[in-house]
């Protein structure tokens, strides 16, 4: 019965020790889902999209603009031209 109740023992949900940080993985997975997305809306919806490719490729980057995530790059340039090129053929 040791530990059940105890704070001590207890760690809170957002301690150190629960949660990692958000690099490796999670942002790898970002920049390839706005890869995914940008290269998608060259031949469908580029409206809907474009958007999500930059939003997708820019948390991906961690909110800065830098080179060494270079799926990353790659969505979010591809998300705006996509974005740009849908906007103007719909206008």
């Amino acid at each position: 019965m040791a530990g059940f109740g105890s704070t001590r023992t207890r760690m809170s949900p957002r301690s150190r020790g629960r949660m990692g940080s958000r690099s490796g993985p999670d942002r790898a997975t970002f920049g390839i889902i706005g890869l995914v997305c940008a290269i998608a809306g060259f031949f469908v919806l580029g409206i809907v999209l474009g958007p999500i490719a930059l939003i997708t490729g820019w948390l991906s980057m961690d909110r800065r603009w830098s080179n060494r995530h270079v799926p990353a790059v790659i969505a979010v340039v591809l998300g705006a031209i996509d974005t740009v090129i849908a906007l103007t053929t719909l206008f």
